[in-house]
């Protein structure tokens, strides 16, 4: 077992096999090292992503938990890259995604095509899913569910400092009928000291991306895209998304700007979006 850098992954994995042995069994932390015959610190060390377990290791380790050879096969594939500076998983696997953010001290989004996922309404999260066809309309609900049970991050006490860049053409885009709409220009309202602007004249040399945080780990750069999620943790790749936001930073709204434009959108369109801007009653 190698102490290494932490990544997202590792993060969220480490902390699954915590939640195992909680759930599993009656040992503590230090008590599993003893069954184990490991070094005290090795269990922490594993649980919270920092070392890299061996795959005698993890046998062991879930072993103890009760599970079988299939449960290992399957958490063997998802720990394999776990430690890399890029990470890609298909788009169902979630649970990276919201330890990731559920940890972050602060959480900066952009987004051109779409609203962020932890300000969407259900109906509105609905409808994006069905557009595009990549999601079987069986799984929908439960994608729904999960993304809403996501935004309780927002209302914790210890909440992450959050700001959200929404490009001026995604509320532009329709996505579902006017009321679905109506519904989700209120809630970006509601939410508005999170929310900046990018005006619709603006031209911004990225499709989207949120870059995360930490007080003691380095920050994680989160990509969506239709088929996969990609989180990255390389050096250079951060510092270029810091850029990013530095320049958006600088071509969006103010607060109370962005505040003023989103108020022209809550009101209920007459008739459907032609492409031409908000609507008002």
């Amino acid at each position: 077992m190698s102490v290494i850098t932490s990544t997202a992954c590792s993060r969220a994995l480490g902390d699954e096999l915590r939640r195992l042995r909680e759930s599993c069994t009656d040992l503590g932390g230090a008590h599993m090292a003893v069954r184990l015959g490991w070094h005290p610190s090795k269990v922490t060390n594993i649980e919270k992503g920092k070392a890299r377990a061996s795959e005698i290791d993890l046998v062991q380790f879930l072993t103890m938990c009760g599970k079988d050879i299939d449960f290992f096969e399957d958490f063997r594939r998802r720990y394999r890259y776990a430690f890399d500076e890029y990470v890609v998983q298909v788009n169902e696997e979630l649970r990276t995604v919201a330890f990731a953010e559920s940890t972050a001290e602060t959480l900066s989004s952009y987004s051109s095509r779409g609203i962020p996922g932890l300000v969407q309404t259900p109906e509105y999260a609905d409808a994006l899913y069905r557009l595009g066809g990549f999601v079987p309309e069986e799984r929908i609900p439960n994608l729904v569910r999960f993304r809403v049970e996501r935004q309780a991050i927002l209302r914790r006490h210890d909440r992450p400092t959050c700001v959200f860049f929404v490009h001026e053409l995604a509320l532009r885009q329709k996505v579902g009928d006017d009321r679905i709409m109506e519904d989700q220009y209120a809630k970006l309202l509601f939410s508005a000291q999170d929310i900046r602007i990018v005006p619709a004249d603006v031209v911004v040399p990225s499709s989207g991306c949120v870059l995360w945080s930490y007080e003691k780990s380095a920050p994680v750069v989160y990509c969506e895209a239709d088929l996969v999620n990609v989180f990255v943790q390389d050096p250079g790749a951060i510092a270029r998304t810091r850029l990013l936001f530095d320049h958006l930073e600088r071509v969006a709204l103010d607060a109370g700007q962005s505040r003023t434009k989103l108020a022209e959108y809550v009101s209920p369109p007459r008739e459907e979006f032609d492409g031409r801007g908000p609507r008002l009653a």
